[in-house]
């Protein structure tokens, strides 16, 4: 594999087929951040460099039930291609899969554009308008998944289901050796992950990626959700992201840590003069993510099940606020100054879309510089009194409610994507509501 970046795809060819690889398997993300693609044929990577791979446009508007959703440019366009094309600046080892190299691609419509709702394309049109005022951001993503294993009965239950290994090591809390054995792959797939852990629920655990630009990040964190799934598969477990798949357990996180580099390159949102060690930039940033919170919420917590993860004492958040060093809060500053200083947003949940959710991120803080938007007082204390600060939506509805009269937010991001996502959100919302559901059967059948 080459160490750089290399995109002339006859030298790709002839490096991969040195490396005994005979397979690209080429990635990209749908709306809900479902991993689509094909596998090609060495040999056949030219052909799928110059003209793109054919795929129905509608892949974007599917159910994780595989229902086509009624969404503009799907069904009522007759399903028309969009083609995928490899994006050889992304190629890495495929460490799990022998003889395999891996790349993300890029959807385009058939007059060569973009296509609108590409969630790539939208979190590089975000990166590029943050770039027009002359900085960077710079993400740090940490998200959470439980594991799951086959009971007696053939149901998922929860992977080395024993309580109170928090934050351990080894083999107490992870009994095949698997966080170690994801981290290893996950690096060799040039992957930039730092750490990883159990986190605090039984067959809970966490990894972290090193920071990076905003459309990186995005990419980086899409293939790690994928990584994980597959590296689980192979052990014959179930690696789930959803943000609240137990009643008896806390949710799954999606949290960013966010920073801004100045066009030198050094991190701009610190300033020892200024209060609490941030700079009007970074004060900025905050009061943008604040003011727009509520839609971003539809991005960042974009499924019917999201929002049961929310809740007093949940260590998820269900205030607009910010603090300092605090995790009750929705975006919490750590300690770190200088170099290192940075907001984490806390938002967020892994069934989040990376590239939707983080771009969605970059979105509020492009206007919130922009704007210069000053965030309001910060939280002292615990932060699940709701007389301190407004409340985040508590339902998927209300946050895409939320979104949809944010047009200044929508603006950014791009109306057609917004326009697609809503539709596509709205649906899911439907299906849900005609759904009986086992809590009602429950609850209702024996007495009513």
């Amino acid at each position: 594999m080459p160490n750089k970046p290399e995109t002339d795809v006859a030298a790709v060819c002839e490096r991969l087929r040195a490396d005994g690889v005979d397979v690209v398997r080429v990635s990209y993300p749908d709306l809900i951040g479902v991993d689509r693609g094909r596998d090609v044929l060495l040999d056949e990577l030219p052909a799928a460099a110059g003209h793109g791979l054919a795929f129905c446009r509608a892949v974007y508007h599917t159910s994780p039930m595989g229902d086509v959703v009624p969404v503009q440019g799907g069904l009522e366009a007759g399903l028309p291609d969009i083609h995928v094309r490899p994006d050889l600046a992304t190629l890495t080892p495929l460490p799990w899969e022998p003889n395999a190299a891996w790349c993300l691609g890029d959807a385009i419509t058939p007059d060569g554009a973009p296509a609108a709702e590409s969630p790539r394309a939208v979190v590089r049109r975000v990166a590029d308008q943050i770039t027009a005022l002359g900085y960077s951001l710079v993400c740090g993503p940490e998200l959470e998944f439980y594991l799951c294993q086959r009971d007696a009965g053939g149901s998922w239950q929860r992977y080395a289901n024993e309580l109170g290994n928090v934050y351990v090591v080894g083999r107490k809390g992870d009994p095949q050796g698997l966080l170690l054995h994801m981290l290893r792959q996950l690096r060799d797939a040039g992957l930039h992950v730092t750490a990883a852990n159990h986190e605090f629920s039984p067959g809970q655990f966490e990894i972290n990626l090193g920071h990076s630009g905003l459309a990186d990040a995005a990419d980086r964190s899409f293939r790690l959700k994928s990584a994980v799934q597959e590296i689980a598969r192979q052990r014959d477990l179930l690696a789930t992201f959803m943000a609240k798949p137990f009643n008896d357990e806390g949710g799954s996180g999606f949290h960013v840590h966010v920073s801004l580099a100045g066009e030198a390159g050094g991190n701009v949102f610190g300033d020892p003069r200024g209060p609490d060690g941030l700079s009007a930039l970074g004060r900025h940033a905050i009061g943008g993510v604040l003011r727009h919170a509520r839609a971003l919420s539809a991005l960042l917590n974009p499924t019917i099940n999201s929002y049961k993860r929310f809740g007093p004492d949940t260590l998820a958040p269900w205030l607009v606020d910010w603090a300092l060093d605090n995790r009750s809060a929705m975006v919490r500053i750590p300690p770190d100054r200088g170099p290192g200083a940075r907001m984490e947003v806390r938002l967020g949940d892994a069934t989040a879309n990376p590239y939707l959710g983080m771009a969605a991120v970059g979105a509020a803080v492009y206007i919130g510089i922009a704007d210069k938007v000053e965030p309001p007082a910060k939280l002292e204390g615990y932060g699940y009194d709701a007389g301190k600060a407004g409340m985040l939506p508590l339902r998927l509805p209300d946050a895409l409610d939320a979104l949809e009269a944010d047009t200044e937010l929508s603006g950014v991001l791009g109306d057609y994507f917004v326009t697609s996502f809503l539709s596509y959100k709205r649906n899911e919302v439907e299906r849900f509501e005609r759904f009986v559901t086992d809590w009602e059967f429950r609850e209702y059948a024996y007495h009513l």
